[in-house]
């Protein structure tokens, strides 16, 4: 049997399991990243089962290794970054947080959720101005509501200027 074979039957079963919300899932994943510890899925797939049971700190180090090399599929990679910096965020390592989302947009640039995250967490570092700023140009961006759209010019225009009066 393959290598690729031997272990991506069992990771699709696990990752089957942990949508369906299964216990067993996480053991599963576990068992898979100690054995294939270089494979970025496997380690993308038991951070995020770690940070489904509210196991962050746990979930840190195998975000890392699914970013560290190629292999993860783009959205993956969209997903694991999303996840190392919301999980560094809710564990109060703002910096580390917020280099995690500065790399992410480089990838990823302009990319809602991660700004949206990004906001949060500079907020965090108490930089409210760029927080607000962020929050602000994401809303212009991509908000449906027809009323707002019709002043993005003027939204777009005064996040940049949030200080400034007449």
């Amino acid at each position: 049997m393959s290598p690729e074979i031997e272990h991506d039957e069992p990771l699709t079963l696990a990752v089957r399991l942990r949508e369906q919300k299964s216990p067993q899932a996480h053991e599963r994943l576990v068992a898979l990243a100690e054995r294939f510890p270089e494979d970025a899925a496997i380690a993308y797939q038991t951070a995020w089962s770690h940070d489904s049971l509210g196991l962050e700190a746990a979930a840190v180090p195998f975000y890392e290794r699914a970013l560290k090399g190629p292999g993860l599929p783009a959205e993956d990679r969209h997903g694991a970054f999303l996840g190392l910096g919301s999980t560094l965020r809710v564990l109060g390592r703002y910096e580390a947080a917020r280099e995690v989302f500065r790399r992410a947009l480089a990838e990823f640039a302009d990319d809602a959720s991660l700004l949206t995250f990004l906001a949060m967490t500079l907020y965090n570092l108490g930089d409210s101005r760029e927080a607000v700023r962020t929050l602000l140009r994401v809303t212009a961006a991509t908000s449906a509501d027809g009323r707002l759209r019709s002043y993005r010019p003027a939204i777009e225009y005064y996040a940049d200027r949030l200080d400034e009066t007449e």
